[in-house]
């Protein structure tokens, strides 16, 4: 018995520590709904985002589901797989992460660091929250955006 509530100890300091870089890693600005009006939607924490980045030639890209929600979230992906993505930009299906996912900073967390982190994300609600695109250069995009602009251009200039 004492074995035991050793090892719930240990998965219980190893999510504290993933939920504490969460935090301070600012993933819940890009991946919870609300966020960027200055109202987070605390009940589809890291839910996936309501607004995407605009980068030009690259197209939209909307901060996606990271709940253990296997239908929109990251559900169906191992712990290995979420620390993949997180040292390497590869998703489990090959795409790389959208360019403005930082994971070039993930990548530079020790191997525990970066496993605290996927055992947070796995142990969160999950949360059903279908999230639209990417969208490619030139696509309608269904949702707010900011726009990335290069220097010298203004928002008035840029190309819709």
């Amino acid at each position: 018995m004492a074995l035991q509530s050793n090892i719930a100890a240990a998965d219980d300091a190893q999510t504290a520590r993933g939920e504490y870089l969460v935090t301070i890693g600012g993933c819940n600005d890009c991946h919870t709904p609300g966020y960027f009006f200055g109202n987070p939607d605390s009940s589809r924490f890291l839910g996936g985002s309501d607004v995407g980045f605009e980068i030009p030639g690259q197209g939209v890209f909307v901060g996606r589901n990271i709940t253990p929600d296997k239908e929109t979230g990251i559900g169906s992906w191992t712990r290995e797989q979420i620390v993949t993505a997180l040292q390497t930009g590869q998703r489990p299906d090959g795409r790389l992460l959208a360019p403005i996912m930082p994971w070039h900073a993930f990548a530079q967390l020790t191997e525990e660091d970066v496993t605290s982190i996927a055992v947070f994300l796995q142990s969160l609600k999950p949360v059903s929250h279908e999230i639209p695109g990417p969208f490619k250069p030139g696509e309608k995009v269904s949702t707010f955006m900011m726009r990335i602009l290069p220097p010298g251009e203004t928002a008035a200039a840029a190309p819709n």
